[in-house]
């Protein structure tokens, strides 16, 4: 496990100054007006549509592939309001870092309390699902508000940019775990905790199986959450975060637990997971994050691409 960080001298060395001065920046804005920032970000994100062709590129081939009945002018319009809500999540993660208590707080609107309860009921711990929509920063500050948690998450390459994040991310949490430590991961469901657990990305062959998602037949889908859940005495439990469009906050969502889960039977346990995916993307699809290539593990390695061209 990562407990929280501490300051080493090395963070100021030649090489992280432009990490500081970008840091800095981010920090002085995270102070200005909440509409502010979002007006912000909005105008940021129309740059990276206009400046980021590739990412743009991306977003707008994953829209096709899950909704492939959608015209290309919806689709269009979509990618352009993903990528404004790109750009508001830069701004968003000065405010999930650094925000104090009293202000972030006033923001949140919590929904389905009582099934993390019920979960919880036993003292059994809770493998929380989160999915990639991007508010997440904001969205893990501000579960730890409705009950601190352990996170699963993966090491940044520049140290001071570690520290930072994991000082962030752990400011009304525990504490955080590199994603390839399961056995920590396991242990901490075991004692009862909460741990936040991502299973919406493509991480290639390894622990996967191919699945449905929207009309993506074979997606592949990480088995970790089979693996958490057989393994550990923890509840299953989604929950959501999604921006309100009237600047009064976020709404975090918590669902019922998962029932007889996992069976199993693999395929149809990562299809049940995905399904819930789905779901949640359906209700605010400007918000999740497309610019991953979500689909690029293909079931035969010598299947094309399916973001050529």
């Amino acid at each position: 496990m990562i407990e929280k960080p501490s300051f080493e001298p090395r963070f100021l060395l030649p090489k992280y100054w432009l990490t500081w001065l970008g840091v800095g920046l981010l920090y002085t804005i995270s102070w200005l007006p909440y509409r502010w920032q979002l007006g912000m970000g909005r105008c940021l994100g129309r740059l990276l549509y206009r400046f980021l062709p590739r990412r743009t590129k991306i977003a707008r081939r994953n829209l096709e592939l899950c909704f492939p009945k959608m015209s290309a002018t919806d689709i269009e319009l979509l990618v352009r309001k993903n990528m404004q809500n790109t750009g508001i999540a830069f701004f968003e993660t000065g405010m999930a870092w650094w925000w104090p208590d009293w202000r972030i707080r006033r923001k949140l609107h919590v929904h389905g309390i009582e099934h993390l309860q019920a979960a919880q009921k036993d003292g059994q711990g809770v493998l929380l699902l989160l999915f990639h929509f991007l508010s997440l920063e904001v969205h893990a500050r501000l579960h730890g508000f409705v009950k601190p948690a352990v996170g699963l998450y993966r090491p940044h390459n520049n140290a001071v940019m570690e520290y930072l994040q994991t000082l962030g991310r752990g400011r009304s949490n525990k504490y955080m775990i590199p994603r390839t430590d399961v056995k920590s991961m396991l242990q901490a469901l075991n004692q009862g905790e909460i741990a936040g657990y991502l299973p919406d990305q493509d991480y290639g062959r390894k622990r996967t199986v191919f699945a449905p998602l929207f009309e993506v037949k074979e997606a592949s889908t990480t088995t970790g959450t089979l693996l958490f859940a057989a393994n550990s005495n923890c509840a299953v439990l989604p929950v959501t975060c999604f921006r309100r469009d009237d600047g009064t906050g976020y709404d975090m969502t918590y669902y019922p637990e998962f029932e007889n889960f996992p069976t199993g039977d693999n395929v149809a346990d990562v299809t049940r997971v995905n399904r819930m995916i789905e779901f949640a993307i359906q209700q605010r699809p400007e918000q999740y994050m497309w610019i991953h290539r979500r689909f690029k593990t293909r079931p035969n390695p010598d299947d094309p691409s399916l973001y050529d061209g």
